[in-house]
């Protein structure tokens, strides 16, 4: 706002602004710039003013003050002369402020883990629905039992975290290889056919922070154990029935990177060889007596 007479409204956004008196035409008496909120925006509108100082006044060029607005508003301003007659020329700029945005993280802290709401569901060929928590057997060892189809729950996951599964099945099945997303139940039920193969992958901006674990069992094959972001299973020829399944989740340790880790070995290693040198006792030498 490079001129203002007398008054003038000016509608400002949500934020804080800079109110700076510029300059004044009548530089040996210049005129005094107050500013107030519009009736409409009292609520909204507050004033930072200098300390000893009462009044959203400012009294010559070369000086400002903050003004606050929590939402869009409307900021009167107002030029009134020194004296009577005297000048209401002036410029006053409204300049808006801001903290910027904090640049993403190249290190995100470790995740912490909740899996209380974790849950993996299977249906098993005469004993029905089955529900499970995370590295709990669904079957398995003890009491094994031919898995017809699982669903795999989690509600309490990080946001930016995805899983997806897949499931073959002993016959042709439209289900067969289909990608079903967390909570979908993949399979079949009351059918008799079980499944042969299952297939679990992360995605997502967190899926670098996690990785899945399976124990499984398959008709007539010792027990197989996978981890990682995706994990595939089946049993040796691919057609022996699923029988005992474990899935679990953790999360991934982090590796100090090699350039730093090394960095870190040459100051240990520097620093004993001069705690070596400062503990290092020289041997007395042994001057013969004379007689």
């Amino acid at each position: 706002m490079e001129q203002v007479n007398q008054q003038q409204i000016v509608t400002i956004d949500r934020g804080l602004f800079l109110v700076r008196y510029a300059a004044a035409e009548d530089q040996a008496r210049p005129p005094r710039v107050k500013l107030s909120a519009d009736p409409g925006s009292n609520g909204n509108i507050s004033f930072v003013l200098f300390p000893d100082h009462h009044e959203p006044v400012l009294w010559q060029p070369e000086t400002c003050l903050v003004v606050r607005a929590l939402a869009a508003s409307k900021l009167a301003v107002q030029v009134l002369p020194m004296e009577k007659g005297g000048s209401t020329a002036a410029v006053v700029r409204i300049e808006p402020l801001n903290q910027g945005k904090a640049a993403p993280s190249l290190r995100r802290d470790q995740p912490a883990l909740d899996l209380g709401s974790f849950r993996v569901l299977g249906h098993l060929t005469r004993r029905g629905d089955v529900i499970v928590n995370s590295d709990e057997w669904l079957a398995g060892p003890t009491m094994p039992a031919r898995i017809e189809g699982i669903s795999i729950d989690w509600p309490g996951k990080p946001a930016d975290l995805e899983i997806r599964y897949a499931v073959k099945t002993a016959k042709s099945q439209s289900i067969s290889g289909r990608i079903v997303q967390l909570g979908g139940f993949a399979g079949t039920r009351g059918k008799a056919m079980p499944l042969v193969g299952l297939t679990v992958e992360m995605g997502g901006a967190a899926a670098s922070d996690f990785q899945m674990s399976a124990e499984a069992i398959f008709l007539g094959a010792p027990a197989m154990r996978v981890q990682g972001k995706r994990i595939v299973l089946s049993g040796p020829t691919g057609r022996e029935p699923l029988v005992g399944l474990r899935l679990g989740i953790g999360t991934v340790r982090r590796i100090e990177p090699l350039a730093r880790k090394r960095a870190s070995v040459k100051s240990e290693r520097a620093s004993r060889r001069s705690d070596r040198a400062r503990n290092r006792v020289k041997p007395k030498r042994q001057v013969a007596a004379r007689r």
